[in-house]
């Protein structure tokens, strides 16, 4: 089956990028509903409008609270026909409201190996810590800032002469092939919550060869 999602950005989309890409090769069973951002001049809005997906930037600045906010976007989601919401660099926590009309169906990208460094900039934080391994985490949302269940991790080694911006180009490599293997996950139904602990149910797929310097677990599958 194809799962209709809508994805939510903030910014460029690269990320959302890399989910139209794995559709339109036919190896992510997803459609794009909707691409919605808080900030209208977000780059990701064009990327979706230049492949004819439906698209709503909404200032999140003109609702007089997170609950209005929020409750515009469901009810744009959900005229979509929308089942399930990816955040792909969308910078905006949600309120309970939100997560109630999409029940285990809210997914989100975060460039660092949660829990270690949550927040905006998780690689910036990585390089400057000193880490010496650094990744990305696919993980349900809940009500807290980067702290739902983890679903898929990727870590790739930090050198110590890296800059945010050099570290931050490795993850974002992994980034565009852990989110779409997620959604697929997703979308095949193989997820399933264990108080904590996402199971993946098996599949048929064959394994991906992964970047010689990277780990990823679980294993990335055939197309990812």
């Amino acid at each position: 089956m194809t799962l209709p999602v809508a994805v939510l950005v903030s910014g460029s989309g690269s990320n959302l990028q890399a989910l139209i890409d794995r559709i339109e090769a036919g190896v992510l069973d997803a459609e794009i509903r909707l691409v919605a951002s808080n900030k209208p001049e977000a780059f990701g809005l064009e990327r979706a409008r230049r492949h004819g997906i439906a698209t709503l930037g909404l200032p999140h600045k003109e609702f007089p609270d997170r609950e209005a906010f929020d409750q515009a976007m469901v009810r744009a989601i959900r005229e979509s026909g929308a089942q399930a919401v990816v955040l792909a660099g969308f910078m905006r926590l949600l309120t309970s409201g939100f997560l109630q009309a999409f029940p285990g169906r809210v997914l989100n990208i975060h460039p660092a190996l949660l829990p270690a460094f949550p927040g905006a900039h998780g690689q910036r934080d990585a390089a400057h810590h000193g880490v010496k391994l650094a990744g990305c985490t696919v993980h349900f949302v809940d009500e807290l800032m980067d702290h739902g269940p983890v679903i898929v991790q990727a870590a790739v080694p930090a050198w110590t002469d890296d800059t945010p911006e050099t570290l931050g180009g490795r993850i974002l490599a992994l980034e565009h092939r852990v989110l779409p293997q997620a959604v697929q996950w997703l979308a095949q139904d193989r997820l399933r919550l264990d108080g904590r602990k996402v199971r993946l149910l098996p599949g048929r797929a064959a394994s991906a060869t992964p970047p010689s310097d990277a780990l990823v677990n679980p294993p990335l599958e055939s197309g990812f």
